[in-house]
């Protein structure tokens, strides 16, 4: 009779366990929310991993070059070509004061090393580095809010990644103003099942001090909040865009207007974000 409830409850284990599994992969399959509207298209041939705004100009951030356009003409007034043996992965970038701040990597090599890459707005003039080595992951994102620096270190399950260390330990890291750590956040399973295989590739900070997410490949955006405890994010909701993925960035003088890239296209993308 022991040996008979035992099988039991190991059965009804293993019917609850391969239930989440299923619910699991129901939600990881799950379409993506339709698109917010577009208001504007910029084609942009650096448009390939992401995006930055003044709010008068876009900067298009590839892994060694960056293009400078105007919002309201879309002519591109500078550009940036780097050395693609010292700038092998820029991802994402934003505007602080007059200066560019990027996230770059060693992506797609390992042992993963991550630094910062700082130009000048107005001319796109490269003004130094600073390296971060060796970390929790290769630098995706670096944005500003409330004081703070905000990164992103990604992780992968394969190409780029670590042994061991798949896209379940990609963290949201806030460092002071010499870029150290002073708290870190995972994130939630519903987003990394969203993410995987990849990891995040975009956040920005809106003017309203929420936190919004992309992956690298789905065209949907997360809104996450920071805990009142523990170490996980909190999801509050997944909003459809226009572009697959990819660096975002908030427009700092139009509400609510999100900027992403279309690398397939090599266009940037203006949307109207519903609150």
């Amino acid at each position: 009779m022991r040996r008979e409830a035992i099988g039991m409850a190991l059965s009804a284990i293993a019917c609850v366990g391969m239930a989440q599994a299923q619910a699991q992969a129901q939600e990881n399959d799950a379409p993506s929310p339709s698109p917010a509207p577009v208001a504007l298209r910029l084609p942009a041939p650096e448009a390939r991993q992401g995006v930055a705004s003044d709010g008068i100009h876009v900067y298009a951030i590839d892994n060694d070059r960056i293009g400078k356009y105007v919002i309201a003409t879309g002519e591109r007034i500078a550009q940036w070509q780097g050395e693609r043996r010292l700038f092998p992965h820029m991802n994402s970038c934003t505007v602080s004061g007059r200066e560019l701040v990027c996230a770059a990597s060693n992506y797609p090599a390992v042992p993963q090393t991550s630094a910062i890459e700082i130009f000048d707005t107005k001319t796109l003039r490269h003004l130094r580095t600073v390296s971060l080595g060796f970390g929790p992951g290769s630098l995706t994102v670096l944005d500003r809010d409330a004081g703070k620096w905000w990164a992103v270190y990604a992780n992968y399950a394969g190409k780029g990644g670590e042994p061991n260390r798949d896209y379940r330990y990609t963290l949201l890291v806030r460092m002071d103003d010499a870029f150290r750590q002073e708290a870190a956040w995972t994130f939630p399973q519903q987003v990394l099942a969203r993410f995987a295989p990849f990891s995040c590739s975009g956040a920005s900070w809106s003017a309203d001090g929420r936190l919004y997410v992309t992956g690298h490949d789905r065209p949907e955006m997360y809104e996450l909040a920071l805990p009142e405890a523990g170490s996980v994010l909190e999801w509050k909701r997944t909003i459809g865009i226009a572009s697959p993925g990819q660096a975002i960035d908030w427009d700092p003088k139009v509400r609510n207007r999100l900027w992403s890239v279309d690398r397939k296209e090599t266009t940037l993308v203006a949307s109207d974000i519903a609150d």
